[in-house]
């Protein structure tokens, strides 16, 4: 598995990337993502491809998103992230957090900490979020469907 910068020439596999209804309340479907991503420098869409498959997605976002979530000007917020349903169970959100310190290094080498809010009824993302090493420090934010734990994984 691998994790890459989106470009133009992975477009049929978002536009093929499934999320169920349920899910989407959660997340955004990864097309509605690269629109918004299109036009905007500090958003970074990366795609995790596994054999050339789209299994995960997500944006990471600088400079103003952060402010909600952390105070620390060289920390940048994963948001949008999401397995995309034919793959989901088979171990690649994980995989996707366990390989995101190193594309952080190598691609985006000023950043000092990832940040991301979880909504407090998504208790499987927070174990998942636990488990790789991101820390609930007791932030809290209201995100549009309610309270959302902050948490943070320090690079």
């Amino acid at each position: 598995m691998e994790l890459v910068k989106y470009n133009s020439q992975y477009d049929n596999l978002i536009n093929d990337y499934y999320l169920p209804e349920d899910q989407l309340y959660y997340s955004a479907m990864p097309s509605e993502a690269v629109e918004i991503s299109r036009n905007n420098n500090d958003r970074h869409t990366i795609l995790g491809l596994d054999d050339s498959e789209l299994v995960t997605f997500f944006i990471l976002h600088e400079n103003d998103a952060v402010q909600p979530y952390s105070n620390q000007p060289n920390d940048i917020l994963l948001r949008s992230f999401s397995t995309n349903y034919k793959h989901q169970g088979k171990g690649y959100a994980r995989k996707t957090l366990e390989l995101l310190p190193d594309f952080m290094k190598e691609h985006i080498p000023h950043i000092d900490g990832i940040v991301l809010g979880v909504n407090v009824k998504n208790t499987a993302a927070q174990g998942l979020y636990k488990k790789c090493g991101y820390v609930d420090e007791g932030n809290r934010v209201m995100g549009s469907k309610g309270e959302m734990i902050v948490m943070k994984y320090y690079l």
